[in-house]
C-alpha cells in the first residue's frame, strides 16, 4: 500500500485530447492525480466539475490536475464534452495503474460485491514523492483540501 512519502509509481496513460501522460516526465510540478469510478455518473461528475472549477488555482500554485479511471478515452472524451470539464482524464482500462496505486478494491452496493476504484487522491511533489493522500474521499469539500495541500508544498 502506497503512504505517505513513498515514490509515487511512474506510469504513461493514454490521455483525452489524443496524448499521452507521463508521471516522471511532470517533474519538477506538483500533481495531483484523482482516481474515480465511472464517468458520468452523480459523485464523479460533481467531483471533476469541482476540480476543473478550481483548475486555475491549482494552476497559480503550479499544479497539473489530472482525473483516473478505468474507462475508455472515447467516454472520458464525451464526459469533458459533455460536462466542459479542464483537466486531461487519463484511461487506465489495463488496471494496472489503478493496481500499483491500490485504488483498485473489493466494494459492496445493494448487497452485491464487486471490484471498482475507491474514489482517491494523491499530491505528489516535485521530486516524485506522495505528499498527500486521501482514501475514500468524500465530495464535499475535498477539493478545496486538495488544493490547501498543493499551496502549502
Amino acid at each position: 500500500m502506497i503512504d505517505l512519502n513513498d515514490i509515487a509509481p511512474d506510469f504513461t496513460l493514454p490521455a483525452s485530447g489524443d496524448t499521452n501522460v507521463t508521471l516522471s516526465a511532470l517533474r519538477p510540478a506538483p500533481v495531483v492525480l484523482f482516481f474515480y469510478p465511472r464517468d458520468n455518473t452523480a459523485g464523479c461528475t460533481r467531483e471533476a466539475m469541482e476540480f476543473t472549477e478550481a483548475l486555475g488555482a491549482f494552476e497559480a500554485a503550479g499544479a497539473k490536475v489530472f482525473g483516473i479511471s478505468k474507462d475508455s478515452l472515447a467516454s472520458h472524451e464525451k464526459f469533458i464534452a459533455k460536462k466542459e470539464l479542464g483537466m486531461p482524464l487519463l484511461s487506465d482500462e489495463a488496471d494496472t495503474v489503478c493496481e500499483d496505486y491500490g485504488v483498485w478494491k473489493e466494494k459492496k452496493m445493494y448487497g452485491k460485491t464487486f471490484m471498482g476504484i475507491e474514489r482517491s487522491t494523491f499530491l505528489i511533489d516535485g521530486e516524485g514523492r506522495i505528499a498527500g493522500l486521501w482514501r475514500k474521499v468524500k465530495v464535499d469539500g475535498h477539493v478545496t483540501e486538495v488544493l490547501e495541500a498543493v499551496k502549502a508544498l
